[in-house]
């Protein structure tokens, strides 16, 4: 049996609302009307910390007995920019030759509305399935997530709200959806380094202590380290630069001190605390004698694995059975909530192609929409076959 909702008129309400992080623009009470009329008991959830802005986020869930399925994800997307470059408005959500343009239509609103309607298509198939269906919605994926998954996820746990297993609808497809199932994800550590120098002039070197040759060789030990050469699931680990500075607009002058910013994404060999105390390592012997810096780093999340087992079967199963080809297991690519679910089930990702999110002009064509939705559906009903 066909269900009520379609994924297509639902991904375009949900892209009609702005909701450029952390704001909500109204996406949270799109979805609670959609899954209300389903049986979901849906609680908002506004979280907020001295320093940061307000989040809103949503737990819906239908059924009280164990096992929870759950499905997670962010309403919140990243800001337009140049809407000047679009050839559409990123808000307007239009269909354009079987195509649906708009921000979050890849990352990740095309997703939540097939998740509403898979569970909707089940739902009409078989009123009454073993166990609980839930969605675990954030608003903040995009942004520091510090009022987001994290917090709703310790909600939970003094509500003794338990989650069995979790599948995240992040874009992870490459070419064709269902091609990639996400098993895990490299950790990321952000980092500023700040070196101190003695300033002077530049025709009297010796006079003086340059912390930008400092900063420069201290880099260039970072750049040519091996950390690891990549283990059973992972890439090896990668070190970008991302900024350099001395804050200096004079020519003739060496300057007081130097900083530099650069992120490491990391595999499961690693903490971050190991990879901290090996850049310490690194910086201390490139620096020279009496080298003085400051290293700043901030930990976004640790590498994380699920082991390829029943959960990424099942989800490959469904993929293969409505897609016509085998998923490969992938861990690459950016950071996720993924990585704060798994710590309380195994959890998996599978969403569209991911090829336009966060560029100008990001769309989802129509059929891809329809297709991953058919592919939750018989994701639950594996889960929930008897």
């Amino acid at each position: 049996m066909a269900g009520r909702v379609d994924p297509v008129a639902l991904a375009r309400e949900l892209i009609r609302c702005p909701s450029v992080t952390p704001a909500d623009a109204g996406a949270l009470d799109v979805l609670r009307r959609a899954l209300e009329p389903l049986g979901f008991a849906c609680h908002r959830l506004r979280f907020e910390e001295p320093g940061s802005e307000p989040v809103d986020n949503l737990y819906a869930r239908r059924g009280a007995a164990a096992p929870n399925f759950c499905f997670a994800g962010h309403v919140d997307v990243v800001p337009a920019g140049d809407r000047g470059a679009w050839s559409r408005d990123p808000f307007a959500a239009e269909i354009v030759d079987g195509v649906l343009f708009g921000r979050g239509a890849a990352d990740m609103k095309g997703a939540l509305a097939a998740f509403v309607a898979a569970v909707d298509g089940f739902l009409a198939a078989d009123a009454a399935p073993r166990g609980s269906i839930s969605l675990l919605i954030t608003g903040d994926e995009e942004g520091p997530a510090i009022n987001g998954t994290r917090k709703a996820l310790d909600w939970m746990r003094q509500r003794g709200e338990a989650i069995d297993v979790c599948l995240v609808g992040e874009p992870t497809s490459v070419e064709a959806v269902g091609d990639t199932v996400k098993i895990g994800r490299r950790g990321s550590l952000s980092c500023t380094v700040t070196v101190e120098g003695v300033p002077g002039h530049v025709a009297y070197p010796h006079l003086a202590d340059n912390p930008a040759a400092r900063l420069v060789r201290m880099l260039a030990a970072a750049l040519e380290t091996r950390f690891d050469g990549g283990s059973a699931h992972f890439q090896p680990t990668t070190l970008a630069i991302t900024s350099i500075d001395v804050g200096n607009p004079a020519t003739n002058v060496i300057p007081a001190r130097a900083r530099a910013a650069f992120n490491l994404r990391f595999n499961d060999r690693h903490s971050g605390a190991g990879l901290i105390a090996r850049l310490r390592e690194i910086f201390d012997s490139a620096g020279g004698d009496g080298v003085r810096y400051t290293l700043e780093p901030r930990l976004s999340g640790e590498a994380f694995l699920t082991p390829p087992g029943a959960l990424s079967d099942l989800v490959g199963d469904a993929a293969e059975a409505v897609c016509g080809l085998r998923p490969a297991l992938g861990t690459g690519g950016g950071t996720s909530d993924a990585r704060f679910i798994r710590d309380m089930c195994p959890t998996v990702e599978l969403g569209l192609v991911g090829r336009t999110m966060h560029k100008v002009d990001e769309c989802a064509p129509v059929e891809d929409l329809r297709r991953l939705t058919a592919v939750y559906r018989a994701v639950l009903q594996r889960y929930f076959a008897p």
